[in-house]
């Protein structure tokens, strides 16, 4: 039986927040980790036995020395391979954020490539019936944030695949920056955009199979017939190091673990007019804006945020925000990452950056409340309220969420 639905970000229903993960398992050696795709392939695809199969993929689909699943299967005469289908950035990953490939012939392999990019419902569900494809494997690695949109990919597949009457199979991979905990403000439905269709934590702390469980349990109105293939060898407190896998840029603004490990709290400078580092080497790490010195760095550094320190920076984005220009800000340096709290972090950031520039402001069409689920954070930080306050102000919904999430986990 699945849970309920009952309201996962309710604060009528919940206390103080409760524990994120499962207890914790006895300790045992480490196995080595593989991937769904790794076990998929070594069971000769026999859960593709006799389909045609379409791959919802981008970069990220790759084995351990780094080919594409998609080159690996079409070279495989075990399974029946027909189609591939590219979220933001596209299957090839050439587009910026924002944009996708369109539809096209994969050079490599002739497999037609169709656009799933803003696509949902029945026009998404369209698409796949006119790939002619029997079954819809879903393989892309996932950075641990809810406003990272593949996972909302994930979502409108799934629902297009019930509506198309397509099998639904997903491919587990490594939440990069761990599944120890759920983090941050849970969306309110009204806010609901392509950055966070449903009502889960801004770090969710899950992997795509365990979302895939939470979509289908919770909130998908027509659950999919859906079959998972897990992961062997990974623990919720892994970092990505820690899987022996090659880094993938998952979108151009990705290129590091490190940049997955603050993305969940500093990516809230989208919805404000300071840089977020787009431009730069370091996206997410480098925050600045014209007018911001040294007093930022020394503010933030004052809050003693676990794990985390903050240096004075200038450096000059080659695009986005304050193309070409010298801004002053802050390096986000992680030396503790156990301890790092990313989403608490970017909460002190937005507090400091205020305290200390009198030019901060919001983005005009209140993005910061599509980032974080609500207008509480930007009307808290506005009325003067310090991090452990508006920290404090989403606890409750939190710990519903995180009481739900509980029952779709799949790893210790």
């Amino acid at each position: 039986m699945r849970p309920s639905r009952r309201a996962v970000i309710t604060a009528a229903t919940a206390a103080a927040a409760v524990a994120a993960a499962p207890p914790a398992a006895a300790a045992r050696p480490h196995r080595p980790l593989r991937t769904g795709f790794e076990r998929l392939a070594r069971d000769g695809y026999a859960l593709l036995d006799g389909q045609k199969v379409g791959v919802v993929t981008n970069p990220t689909g790759v084995t351990r020395d780094a080919r594409h699943i998609v080159d690996v299967m079409h070279a495989d005469d075990r399974v029946r391979l027909t189609a591939v289908f590219g979220p933001e950035h596209g299957f090839r990953g050439t587009a910026q954020a924002g944009g996708s490939e369109g539809r096209y012939d994969d050079p490599a392999t002739g497999l037609p490539v169709y656009d799933t990019y803003l696509k949902s419902g029945r026009p998404l569900a369209d698409v796949f019936t006119a790939s002619g494809v029997d079954t819809v494997v879903f393989d892309i690695q996932d950075v641990g944030a809810r406003f990272y949109t593949y996972i909302w990919t994930l979502y409108d597949c799934m629902e297009a695949a019930g509506l198309a009457g397509k099998r639904f199979v997903v491919l587990d991979r490594p939440n990069p920056v761990t599944g120890r905990a759920a983090l941050g403000p849970v969306l309110h439905k009204e806010f609901a955009t392509f950055i966070g269709r449903q009502p889960i934590a801004q770090a969710h702390g899950m992997t795509v199979a365990e979302l895939t469980r939470l979509f289908n349990g919770e909130f998908l109105t027509e659950p999919v017939p859906l079959e998972t293939v897990t992961m062997s060898g990974w623990d919720r407190s892994d970092f990505y190091d820690a899987s022996g896998l090659p880094w993938v840029p998952p979108s151009p603004n990705m290129p590091t673990p490190d940049t997955a490990l603050v993305y969940s709290g500093t990516c809230l400078f989208e919805g404000t007019n300071l840089s977020e580092g787009r431009g730069t080497t370091r996206p997410f790490e480098l925050l600045g804006a014209e007018g911001v010195d040294r007093h930022w760095a020394g503010a933030a550094n004052e809050l003693g945020l676990p794990g985390v320190r903050f240096r004075e920076a200038w450096f000059q984005p080659t695009f986005s925000k304050f193309q070409g220009r010298t801004v002053g800000g802050v390096q986000v340096h992680v030396h503790d990452r156990a301890a790092f709290d990313p989403v608490r972090t970017g909460i002190g950031l937005l507090v400091t950056a205020k305290r200390v520039w009198s030019g901060f402001a919001w983005r005009s069409d209140n993005w910061i409340d599509k980032l974080t689920g609500s207008t509480r954070v930007r009307t808290m930080i506005d009325a003067g309220a310090g991090t452990d306050e508006v920290v404090a102000g989403w606890q409750a919904d939190l710990a519903a969420f995180r009481r739900v999430r509980r029952s779709y986990l799949l790893y210790r």
